[in-house]
């Protein structure tokens, strides 16, 4: 009597700790996709020059980083309510770090959007190529993270983890590009040398929305497996591309 006792309460937590599951679940995906359209909408802002969508996406930030809140507490009321087993407590921490990094893109897009507004401003400096690529390429792999997360597919996570070469070398070539313009056509020219500057920033802020995306590709990866989705690379004889610093 007492074992069934106990492996009835046993299945009643496990029956809530899936409901949940599924409204963590649901605050995450709902938080990814403000994030997600945050910084779509701020490289359009500064696309289309803007202003007004560049002003939406700033005044958008608290919504973002309001779900990350309720989020964080949902996830630490079942922790302490529902005596969650390893494979739940995996998803909890997987949580609270996914929502992190989903607040930091959510951050980085308001960093664009804020260099938009000042750009726009201002005469075009160069026609904008890779800047739009690298927005299309993040998007991607935020949408491919958050999927991994929500569908358990670590196989998935390990694509998001390698498109970031992808995301890097653009970011070296924009990099190269704009510090070749000031070091020649914007010489004796500010507005043209912090035109580059902040174009620089907008490509460096796009890069790190590619890092969070891997980041939470890894949670997933993570949350599935156990395992450390880079010592599994390594493990396997790949090396994992380094940071580029310059």
């Amino acid at each position: 009597m007492i074992f069934g006792s106990r492996n009835e309460e046993n299945s009643q937590d496990h029956f809530l700790y899936e409901k949940d599951r599924l409204a963590l679940t649901a605050l995450v995906m709902e938080m990814g996709s403000r994030a997600g359209k945050a910084f779509r909408d701020a490289v359009r802002a500064l696309e289309e020059r803007d202003s007004e969508l560049a002003q939406e996406v700033l005044e958008g930030d608290d919504a973002i980083d309001e779900l990350e809140v309720d989020a964080e507490l949902e996830c630490l009321r079942s922790i302490g309510m529902r005596k969650p087993v390893r494979e739940d407590l995996r998803f909890a921490f997987s949580v609270l770090k996914i929502v992190t990094d989903l607040e930091r893109i959510g951050d980085e897009a308001s960093n664009i959007a804020e260099r938009a507004l000042w750009l726009n401003r201002r005469s075009l400096l160069k026609p904008l190529i890779d800047i739009p690529r690298m927005r299309d390429i993040a998007s991607k792999m935020l949408e491919q993270a958050l999927e991994s997360f929500e569908k358990g597919d670590s196989a998935l996570a390990e694509v998001v983890f390698r498109a970031d070469d992808e995301m890097d070398r653009l970011y070296h070539s924009i990099f190269d590009e704009l510090l070749g313009i000031m070091a020649g056509p914007a010489q004796g020219n500010p507005d043209a040398l912090l035109s580059s500057t902040a174009l620089l920033a907008v490509a460096r802020h796009l890069e790190r929305i590619g890092d969070h995306s891997v980041n939470i590709a890894e949670r997933a990866y993570f949350m599935v497996t156990g395992r450390r989705l880079k010592k599994v690379l390594r493990e396997a004889g790949e090396k994992p591309s380094p940071p580029f610093i310059r």
